[in-house]
């Protein structure tokens, strides 16, 4: 991967909707060259899909809170890792340094909803315990880091 490929990814990160040819005007490339770049960023895995981005409060899923995952002594970290992903509330898992496992992304539509979800991953064998911050604004959130494609230059 090379300082073009870089830039790409940076665009892409921004507007994943931009045409080749508005990707070759901003790289300075053909269409037709971008095309092959991207291709080959997708072919090797760097880029792994494409999605739309919603705001969950439009949707519904008013109430978000982190949720820490404190395994129990004998878990299987990654058996409850995939009970985890099997929960559709679940957005977002980090396996973590310190006393908790993983710090879950939970997106529900009500505070009911996330003391339901929350017994659930309670239930889930191998938690011990969790810990909850419930999240009162979002300032910003999937904000796309372009710094390597400046570092390249």
């Amino acid at each position: 991967m090379d300082a073009v490929d870089r830039k790409i990814i940076a665009a892409l990160r921004v507007n994943g909707r931009a045409s080749y040819a508005e990707l070759g005007r901003q790289i300075g490339l053909s269409a037709s060259a971008v095309h092959e770049r991207v291709g080959k960023l997708e072919a090797n895995s760097v880029i792994t899909g494409y999605h739309a981005v919603v705001d969950p409060y439009a949707i519904g899923l008013g109430v978000t809170a982190l949720v820490g995952i404190h395994p129990a002594e004998t878990a299987d970290e990654d058996k409850v890792a995939d009970s985890l992903g099997k929960l559709p509330e679940v957005e977002s898992c980090y396996a973590v340094a310190g006393e908790e496992a993983f710090v879950v992304k939970v997106r529900v539509s009500t505070v009911d909803e996330l003391e339901r979800t929350l017994g659930r991953l309670r239930r889930i064998d191998g938690v011990s315990r969790t810990r909850t911050t419930v999240v009162l604004s979002t300032r910003f959130e999937g904000r796309p880091n372009t710094s390597y494609a400046a570092e390249q230059e």
